[in-house]
Protein backbone atom coordinates (compact mmCIF):
# COMPACT_ATOMS: atom_id res chain seq x y z
CA UNK A 1 0.00 0.00 0.00
CA UNK A 2 1.38 3.38 -0.99
CA UNK A 3 0.25 6.76 0.30
CA UNK A 4 1.70 10.12 -0.77
CA UNK A 5 4.84 8.44 -2.02
CA UNK A 6 5.53 6.64 1.28
CA UNK A 7 5.01 3.07 2.27
CA UNK A 8 2.64 2.67 5.24
CA UNK A 9 4.63 0.95 7.99
CA UNK A 10 4.28 -2.80 8.31
CA UNK A 11 6.09 -5.38 10.38
CA UNK A 12 8.86 -5.83 7.81
CA UNK A 13 9.56 -2.14 7.21
CA UNK A 14 9.99 -1.14 10.86
CA UNK A 15 13.39 -1.25 12.55
CA UNK A 16 12.99 -2.46 16.13
CA UNK A 17 14.96 -1.63 19.27
CA UNK A 18 14.85 -4.67 21.59
CA UNK A 19 16.19 -2.70 24.55
CA UNK A 20 13.50 -0.03 24.26
CA UNK A 21 10.81 -2.65 23.77
CA UNK A 22 11.96 -4.47 26.92
CA UNK A 23 11.59 -1.40 29.15
CA UNK A 24 8.02 -2.42 29.91
CA UNK A 25 8.50 -6.17 29.71
CA UNK A 26 6.13 -7.04 32.58
CA UNK A 27 2.99 -5.27 31.30
CA UNK A 28 3.78 -6.32 27.73
CA UNK A 29 3.97 -9.94 28.88
CA UNK A 30 0.56 -10.03 30.56
CA UNK A 31 -1.50 -10.34 27.35
CA UNK A 32 0.74 -13.19 26.16
CA UNK A 33 0.12 -15.11 29.37
CA UNK A 34 -3.62 -14.38 29.25
CA UNK A 35 -3.75 -15.61 25.66
CA UNK A 36 -1.74 -18.80 26.15
CA UNK A 37 -3.72 -19.71 29.28
CA UNK A 38 -6.79 -20.29 27.10
CA UNK A 39 -5.09 -22.78 24.77
CA UNK A 40 -6.20 -26.29 25.66
CA UNK A 41 -3.70 -28.31 23.62
CA UNK A 42 -2.39 -31.20 25.72
CA UNK A 43 0.54 -32.71 23.84
CA UNK A 44 1.21 -30.80 20.60
CA UNK A 45 4.09 -31.87 18.39
CA UNK A 46 4.83 -28.46 16.82
CA UNK A 47 4.26 -25.10 18.53
CA UNK A 48 4.99 -21.82 16.73
CA UNK A 49 5.27 -18.31 18.15
CA UNK A 50 4.88 -16.06 15.12
CA UNK A 51 6.26 -12.61 15.84
CA UNK A 52 8.23 -13.82 18.84
CA UNK A 53 10.26 -10.64 19.39
CA UNK A 54 13.32 -11.29 21.56
CA UNK A 55 12.02 -14.76 22.43
CA UNK A 56 11.83 -14.39 26.19
CA UNK A 57 8.17 -15.42 26.20
CA UNK A 58 8.60 -18.12 23.56
CA UNK A 59 10.83 -20.14 25.89
CA UNK A 60 7.88 -20.43 28.28
CA UNK A 61 6.07 -22.45 25.60
CA UNK A 62 8.88 -25.00 25.67
CA UNK A 63 8.39 -25.31 29.42
CA UNK A 64 4.65 -25.80 29.09
CA UNK A 65 4.97 -28.33 26.24
CA UNK A 66 8.37 -29.99 26.85
CA UNK A 67 7.86 -32.70 24.22
CA UNK A 68 6.96 -30.25 21.46
CA UNK A 69 9.23 -28.74 18.84
CA UNK A 70 8.89 -25.03 19.61
CA UNK A 71 9.80 -22.48 16.95
CA UNK A 72 9.92 -18.70 17.14
CA UNK A 73 9.75 -16.49 14.04
CA UNK A 74 10.13 -12.73 13.79
CA UNK A 75 10.65 -10.35 10.88
CA UNK A 76 13.18 -8.31 12.86
CA UNK A 77 16.81 -9.50 12.73
CA UNK A 78 17.47 -7.23 15.73
CA UNK A 79 14.88 -9.07 17.80
CA UNK A 80 16.01 -12.56 16.77
CA UNK A 81 19.62 -11.61 17.58
CA UNK A 82 18.51 -11.14 21.21
CA UNK A 83 16.68 -14.47 21.44
CA UNK A 84 18.13 -17.09 23.81
CA UNK A 85 20.03 -19.77 21.93
CA UNK A 86 20.10 -22.48 24.59
CA UNK A 87 16.46 -22.70 25.67
CA UNK A 88 15.25 -25.53 23.45
CA UNK A 89 13.60 -23.21 20.93
CA UNK A 90 14.44 -22.72 17.24
CA UNK A 91 14.50 -19.00 16.36
CA UNK A 92 14.36 -17.78 12.75
CA UNK A 93 14.02 -14.45 10.95
CA UNK A 94 10.86 -14.74 8.86
CA UNK A 95 7.90 -12.63 7.76
CA UNK A 96 4.43 -13.56 9.01
CA UNK A 97 3.02 -12.93 5.53
CA UNK A 98 5.05 -15.83 4.16
CA UNK A 99 4.33 -18.27 6.99
CA UNK A 100 2.80 -21.65 6.10
CA UNK A 101 0.85 -23.21 8.99
CA UNK A 102 0.88 -26.73 7.54
CA UNK A 103 1.96 -29.22 10.20
CA UNK A 104 1.60 -26.79 13.11
CA UNK A 105 -0.43 -27.93 16.12
CA UNK A 106 -0.42 -24.64 18.05
CA UNK A 107 0.05 -21.32 16.24
CA UNK A 108 0.39 -18.24 18.45
CA UNK A 109 0.68 -14.64 17.31
CA UNK A 110 1.01 -12.04 20.07
CA UNK A 111 0.72 -8.34 19.15
CA UNK A 112 1.91 -8.77 15.57
CA UNK A 113 -1.04 -8.93 13.19
CA UNK A 114 -1.84 -5.23 13.63
CA UNK A 115 1.32 -4.59 11.60
CA UNK A 116 0.09 -6.80 8.72
CA UNK A 117 -2.57 -5.05 6.60
CA UNK A 118 -3.51 -8.37 4.96
CA UNK A 119 -3.85 -10.29 8.21
CA UNK A 120 -7.50 -11.15 7.67
CA UNK A 121 -6.52 -13.06 4.54
CA UNK A 122 -3.63 -14.61 6.47
CA UNK A 123 -5.99 -15.91 9.15
CA UNK A 124 -8.18 -17.54 6.50
CA UNK A 125 -5.13 -19.11 4.86
CA UNK A 126 -3.77 -20.46 8.12
CA UNK A 127 -7.20 -21.85 9.00
CA UNK A 128 -7.23 -23.75 5.72
CA UNK A 129 -3.72 -25.13 6.34
CA UNK A 130 -4.20 -26.28 9.93
CA UNK A 131 -5.42 -29.82 10.53
CA UNK A 132 -8.46 -30.68 12.68
CA UNK A 133 -7.63 -30.29 16.35
CA UNK A 134 -4.95 -27.62 15.77
CA UNK A 135 -5.10 -24.38 17.75
CA UNK A 136 -4.79 -20.79 16.54
CA UNK A 137 -4.42 -18.03 19.13
CA UNK A 138 -3.70 -14.36 18.57
CA UNK A 139 -3.88 -11.03 20.34
CA UNK A 140 -3.84 -7.55 18.80
CA UNK A 141 -3.88 -4.07 20.33
CA UNK A 142 -7.27 -2.39 19.88
CA UNK A 143 -6.40 1.05 21.21
CA UNK A 144 -5.78 2.87 17.92
CA UNK A 145 -8.49 5.38 18.81
CA UNK A 146 -6.93 6.04 22.24
CA UNK A 147 -5.07 9.32 22.85
CA UNK A 148 -1.68 7.58 22.63
CA UNK A 149 -2.31 6.82 18.96
CA UNK A 150 -4.84 9.49 17.97
CA UNK A 151 -2.56 12.32 19.13
CA UNK A 152 0.37 10.84 17.24
CA UNK A 153 -1.67 10.68 14.03
CA UNK A 154 -2.99 14.20 14.53
CA UNK A 155 0.49 15.59 15.12
CA UNK A 156 1.88 13.70 12.11
CA UNK A 157 -0.91 15.19 9.99
CA UNK A 158 -0.40 18.75 11.20
CA UNK A 159 1.03 21.41 8.84
CA UNK A 160 4.45 21.19 10.49
CA UNK A 161 4.82 17.47 9.89
CA UNK A 162 2.48 16.17 7.22
CA UNK A 163 4.86 16.75 4.32
CA UNK A 164 7.45 14.53 6.06
CA UNK A 165 5.13 11.93 7.57
CA UNK A 166 2.36 11.56 5.00
CA UNK A 167 1.27 7.94 4.84
CA UNK A 168 3.65 6.68 7.53
CA UNK A 169 0.93 5.80 10.06
CA UNK A 170 -2.18 3.69 9.64
CA UNK A 171 -5.49 4.52 11.27
CA UNK A 172 -8.01 2.64 13.36
CA UNK A 173 -8.59 0.12 10.54
CA UNK A 174 -5.37 -1.71 11.48
CA UNK A 175 -7.40 -4.34 13.35
CA UNK A 176 -10.93 -5.69 13.22
CA UNK A 177 -13.52 -5.67 15.99
CA UNK A 178 -14.16 -8.89 17.94
CA UNK A 179 -17.34 -9.74 16.05
CA UNK A 180 -15.51 -9.63 12.72
CA UNK A 181 -12.75 -11.91 13.99
CA UNK A 182 -15.33 -14.34 15.36
CA UNK A 183 -17.18 -14.41 12.05
CA UNK A 184 -13.95 -14.82 10.09
CA UNK A 185 -12.65 -17.71 12.19
CA UNK A 186 -15.94 -19.55 12.58
CA UNK A 187 -16.59 -19.14 8.87
CA UNK A 188 -13.19 -20.72 8.21
CA UNK A 189 -13.99 -23.84 10.20
CA UNK A 190 -12.44 -22.69 13.47
CA UNK A 191 -14.99 -22.11 16.25
CA UNK A 192 -13.46 -19.40 18.41
CA UNK A 193 -13.54 -17.65 21.73
CA UNK A 194 -13.01 -13.92 21.11
CA UNK A 195 -12.86 -11.27 23.82
CA UNK A 196 -11.41 -7.92 24.81
CA UNK A 197 -9.51 -6.84 27.91
CA UNK A 198 -8.62 -3.29 28.81
CA UNK A 199 -5.52 -3.24 30.95
CA UNK A 200 -4.92 -0.34 33.31
CA UNK A 201 -1.15 -0.22 33.38
CA UNK A 202 0.57 2.04 35.88
CA UNK A 203 3.80 3.32 34.34
CA UNK A 204 6.70 4.82 36.25
CA UNK A 205 9.29 7.41 35.27
CA UNK A 206 9.33 10.60 33.25
CA UNK A 207 7.11 10.68 30.15
CA UNK A 208 6.39 6.95 30.49
CA UNK A 209 3.72 6.81 27.78
CA UNK A 210 6.20 8.31 25.34
CA UNK A 211 8.74 5.68 26.41
CA UNK A 212 6.15 2.94 25.83
CA UNK A 213 5.33 4.28 22.39
CA UNK A 214 9.01 4.59 21.49
CA UNK A 215 9.16 0.80 21.66
CA UNK A 216 6.14 0.17 19.43
CA UNK A 217 3.78 2.56 17.64
CA UNK A 218 6.20 5.48 17.37
CA UNK A 219 8.85 3.41 15.59
CA UNK A 220 7.67 4.24 12.03
CA UNK A 221 7.77 7.98 12.79
CA UNK A 222 11.24 7.86 14.30
CA UNK A 223 12.45 5.83 11.35
CA UNK A 224 11.02 8.28 8.80
CA UNK A 225 12.69 11.38 10.31
CA UNK A 226 16.27 12.50 10.70
CA UNK A 227 17.52 12.53 14.33
CA UNK A 228 16.95 16.26 14.93
CA UNK A 229 13.43 16.15 13.48
CA UNK A 230 12.62 12.97 15.42
CA UNK A 231 13.68 14.67 18.67
CA UNK A 232 11.47 17.68 17.90
CA UNK A 233 8.49 15.46 17.07
CA UNK A 234 9.00 13.61 20.35
CA UNK A 235 9.06 16.88 22.31
CA UNK A 236 5.75 17.98 20.82
CA UNK A 237 4.21 14.52 21.19
CA UNK A 238 5.39 14.21 24.81
CA UNK A 239 3.65 17.45 25.74
CA UNK A 240 0.38 16.17 24.28
CA UNK A 241 0.75 12.84 26.09
CA UNK A 242 1.43 14.50 29.44
CA UNK A 243 -1.89 16.31 29.12
CA UNK A 244 -3.78 13.22 27.99
CA UNK A 245 -2.18 10.92 30.59
CA UNK A 246 -1.53 13.03 33.69
CA UNK A 247 0.80 11.54 36.27
CA UNK A 248 -0.57 10.57 39.67
CA UNK A 249 1.40 10.24 42.88
CA UNK A 250 1.45 6.46 42.35
CA UNK A 251 2.47 6.62 38.66
CA UNK A 252 0.88 7.30 35.27
CA UNK A 253 -2.27 5.29 34.43
CA UNK A 254 -2.21 4.00 30.86
CA UNK A 255 -5.33 2.24 29.62
CA UNK A 256 -4.69 -0.30 26.88
CA UNK A 257 -7.44 -2.24 25.09
CA UNK A 258 -6.58 -5.55 23.42
CA UNK A 259 -8.55 -8.13 21.43
CA UNK A 260 -7.93 -11.87 21.91
CA UNK A 261 -8.99 -14.89 19.87
CA UNK A 262 -8.45 -18.59 20.55
CA UNK A 263 -9.78 -21.08 18.01
CA UNK A 264 -9.62 -24.82 17.33
CA UNK A 265 -9.88 -26.34 13.86
CA UNK A 266 -13.06 -28.39 13.67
Amino acid sequence: MQTAGRRVADVTSVTWDPSQYARFSAPRARPFHDLVAQIGAQDPAVVVDLGCGPGNLTVELAVRWPRATVRGFDASPEMIAKAPQDAGVEFTVADAVDFDATGVDVLISNAVLQWVPSHRELLRRWASQLVPGAWLAFQVPSNFAAPSHALMRELAGSPSWRHRLAGVLRGTESVADPAEYLDLLAGSGMPADVWQTEYQHVLAGEDPVLEWMRGTGLRPVLQALDPASAAEFEREYAALLREAYPAREYGTPFGFLRTFAVAVKA
